[in-house]
């Protein structure tokens, strides 16, 4: 049977069957145009029409356009098998390569063309030789090549594609590492795998799934677990995806391994609750040692004020020198046992702080002072002080040893001077810990013009029984400055000091607003 015959009979069955050339045309598996014999289109497929970036709804421009305006036309002229670059309406080049099919009439004449063609992926050195604006696409294609691979290679963080109802669709490195499964194995079940059963009782994955939706993303840490049943503390971000209606299609699933934070983290606020307990136990034992010394002391001191009031004059001289040494020694002791107490009770209690003008405070602490303030004609300035929201009596605690000090500390060669004074400013960042730089605080100065002390000395001077000065005739138990730090850091806030010797000292408070 000759070529003839077979395409009669071809043409025959077509024409029995219904199909028209143009229906033929649809039904190849390739991207397939019809043009007349000036290259001008007449029809193509719906493969060419994807393809070439034009839509049914533009036919007509693109079908009274001439090929040559598609195809590249500064190749030359196109032999019957081609490959050449398409310039697309989005303004994207792809290369394409097919078969040019002359169609004859029965003289032999050429009436038209069928063009059958696909696109294909060049390597970067061919692809290199075609026109500039292939390398964009090239270059594109390499950009989301590196971004997969990026995303498959990272081993610190699990990064899942989740679908719209939670299984997981992708699996990187990082996930393998960290929750310990293969691809192989995890792909296509639901991440709700990786909770806990507790939490799955809870509905805790679909929770996150649900808050993702309404938020656009849902963050969480929490207990997990891998697949060999240990669990790890992980940082979760459920970030929601969205098609170009914005409806949700899926969800990435974002995981870091915070367990070695999480351990140190609870072991620290372990430390600091043993600490804090500790604390409370010693404050209770120097609170119950010093109260129970008082009694034993009363007796020793009365004892010898009794010898004193009715026998020292029948003492031998020596054994009077010793008991008003140990009159001396005794009420010493009593100061100390005093001291010690008012710093064991130097704690917070939130519901003894009030709001209270500072100035009352002070005036109340200067009066209770008035004798030796006049006998040293000391001079005393008081600015404007603000209002507080402190505990009062440890405020008066801190007044009275501030002012106490520099009375006891005045140089002998000058009047006394000290100065109160109060403004508002920011908390000092350099001492700053767990607060804001720009807090709003209080800063209030008590200064004098006394002896000073060495610019050195000044954290140490804040340490239970350390004193200013060690001079036999000023009395002391070095534990009034310690006591005012106490009563500082019970309101958050901060005390310096600042000495000159022989010309002064100053002592800083700032206390926050939010405490004010």
């Amino acid at each position: 049977m000759d070529q003839a015959l077979n395409t009669a009979i071809a043409d025959k069955l077509l024409e029995e069957a219904g199909i028209s050339p143009a229906t033929l045309i649809q039904l190849l598996p390739v991207a397939a145009c019809l043009c007349d014999a000036s290259h001008r289109f007449i029809c193509c497929n719906q493969s060419a029409v994807a393809l070439l970036g034009k839509t049914p709804a533009v036919k007509d421009v693109l079908f009274n356009n001439n090929l040559t305006t598609i195809f590249n036309p500064e190749n030359g002229p196109m032999p019957d098998n081609w490959q050449d670059t398409i310039l697309r309406p989005d303004n994207s080049i792809i290369t394409v390569r097919g078969s040019i099919t002359p169609l004859k009439d029965k003289t032999g004449a050429v009436t038209g063309w069928l063009y059958c063609f696909r696109e294909v992926f060049l390597p970067d050195a061919q692809n290199a030789t075609t026109t500039p604006g292939s390398h964009l696409n090239e270059e594109l294609k390499q950009s989301k090549e590196r971004y997969y691979k990026m995303i498959e290679e990272v081993e610190d963080y699990a990064i899942l594609l989740l679908d719209r109802s939670g299984v997981i669709q992708n699996w990187n490195k990082g996930a393998e590492k960290i929750k310990g499964y293969q691809e192989s194995e995890i792909i296509g079940q639901h991440f709700s795998v990786f909770y806990l059963p507790e939490d799955r009782a809870k509905k805790q994955p679909e929770k996150l799934i649900t808050e993702a939706i309404r938020t656009g993303k849902a963050v969480q840490e929490g207990w997990r677990m891998r697949k060999n049943g240990t669990r790890f503390w992980g940082s979760i971000v459920i970030t929601a995806l969205h098609d170009n209606e914005q409806r949700v299609i899926g969800f990435s699933k974002v995981t870091r391994d915070l367990t070695e934070k999480k351990i140190a983290e609870d072991r620290i606020r372990q430390y600091a609750g043993e600490l804090e307990f500790q604390n409370r136990e010693l404050e209770q034992f120097a609170y119950a040692a010093a109260h129970d010394m008082k009694e034993p002391l009363r007796k020793i001191q009365f004892y010898n004020n009794y010898i004193f009031d009715n026998a020292a004059d029948t003492l031998p001289e020596k054994s009077r020198e010793y008991l008003i040494r140990s009159i001396n020694a005794a009420s010493r002791m009593h100061g100390l046992i005093d001291d010690l107490l008012t710093y064991s009770r130097a704690s917070s209690q939130p519901n003894e702080m009030k709001m209270i003008d500072l100035k009352i405070i002070v005036e109340e602490v200067l009066q209770s002072y008035s004798e030796t303030i006049k006998s040293h004609q000391t001079v005393v300035t008081v600015g404007v002080l603000p209002l507080l929201h402190i505990i009062p009596f440890q405020f008066s605690q801190l007044f009275d040893n501030l002012i106490s000090n520099a009375l006891k500390y005045h140089h002998p060669d000058r009047i006394p001077r000290i100065s109160i004074t109060a403004e508002k400013t920011q908390l000092p960042a350099a001492e700053i810990t767990g607060t804001e730089i720009d807090t709003p605080c209080y800063k209030i100065t008590v200064a004098d013009n006394g002896l000073g002390f060495e610019p050195g000395h000044a954290d140490k001077i804040f340490d239970v029984f350390q004193r200013l000065h060690a001079r036999p005739d000023i009395s002391g138990s070095g534990i009034g400055l310690a006591i005012c730090k106490k009563i500082v850091l019970n309101h958050h806030g901060i005390i310096r000091a600042h000495g000159i010797p022989g010309e002064g000292a100053s002592f800083d408070i700032y206390i926050p607003c939010d405490h004010s």
